[in-house]
């Protein structure tokens, strides 16, 4: 199988800013997922985040999740099991409204560290929206404002890490899932390995990469993009040794943005593909999305197509 896209972004300044455009085109075409490297993060800002994420989970998480295992007796299970995941989490919400000064046990050191962090990595995730609008052929700035809603674009992050796992023939890190917003942006462990997209059927690793950024496509962009970009099913594998650290950012559509294909793009394969995918409010799709994560993600956009025959008028971004 050929090699997984890294896409160094420093090359879009110069003469290879065509050839650069057309590997992120490969990337959302055909994986769904790439990589970043120079991507204007500063390196030593990303271990200072690697290093209190995992002074966090040590001083602060680790035992709570060791006891979970024992109350639910998984270190013994014999069968597989389907519902739960092998990972200790928590989530902070950037956008529209922070909850970052709310989250207990985080150091002011911390909560300093993962706003500038986050701030860095939206700005990264619109500069990233743009490139597609531009390989899409869509005007500057469609998708931000496609996503945007009354309030905005919502942005959060969801920080795991996936101790040593004793049966990880048996329980899943994170199970197979497509993801159900917009654009995606993961530091992941540089070490400890463990996530695996699935690409023509087949289970494929992403690299870990000092200093890179994962990204894949949501459910939302594939629907933008009528087809043309596609989310992919990916999961994480336990590993018998090591803790795998994940901060997984994602920048979502608002809860009242309206989604539907742009106009542009499917005039343009008009006459190649008939099918249009579902027009419909982000929350809805979320509500949906809740309860069928981990299901298949066709069966979530016919039910959205079968009640989106209400007539939805695009908010005003302004």
């Amino acid at each position: 199988m050929e090699n997984f896209p890294v896409i160094s972004l420093e090359k879009l300044n110069g003469d290879e800013r065509k050839a650069t455009m057309e590997k992120i085109k490969d990337a959302c075409e055909n994986w769904g997922f790439f990589e970043v490297v120079n991507h204007g993060i500063p390196h030593d800002l990303m271990d200072t985040v690697e290093r209190l994420t995992k002074d966090h989970y040590r001083k602060c998480m680790e035992q709570r999740f060791k006891e979970l295992v024992a109350s639910k007796g998984l270190e013994a299970v014999q069968t597989e099991v389907k519902d739960m995941d092998w990972e200790s989490t928590f989530f902070l919400r950037h956008l529209p409204v922070s909850n970052i000064s709310e989250v207990p046990d985080l150091t002011d050191e911390y909560r300093k560290l993962m706003k500038e962090f986050g701030l860095k990595l939206e700005k990264l995730a619109e500069e990233l929206l743009d490139l597609l609008c531009e390989n899409l052929g869509l005007e500057k700035g469609y998708l931000k404002k496609a996503f945007y809603g009354s309030r905005g674009p919502t942005f959060g992050t969801k920080v795991a890490n996936y101790p040593p796992c004793p049966k990880p023939e048996l329980i899943k890190g994170l199970r197979a899932h497509t993801d159900a917003g917009g654009i995606i942006l993961l530091f992941q462990d540089d070490k400890v390995g463990g996530l695996q997209l699935l690409k023509d059927g087949k289970w494929v690793d992403v690299p870990p990469m000092r200093h890179s950024i994962v990204v894949n496509l949501g459910d939302q962009l594939e629907v933008i993009t009528n087809g043309k970009y596609k989310s992919v099913e990916h999961r994480v594998i336990a590993q018998t040794d090591g803790t795998r650290m994940s901060i997984a950012s994602f920048y979502n559509p608002g809860n009242d943005a309206v989604i539907y294909p742009a106009p542009a793009v499917v005039e343009k394969e008009s006459e190649t593909k008939n099918q249009v995918y579902p027009k419909f409010v982000f929350e809805d799709y979320m509500k949906l999305y809740a309860a069928l994560k981990f299901h298949a993600k066709e069966p979530r956009f016919e039910a959205m197509k079968a009640s989106s025959n209400v007539n939805l008028h695009p908010i005003a971004t302004a």
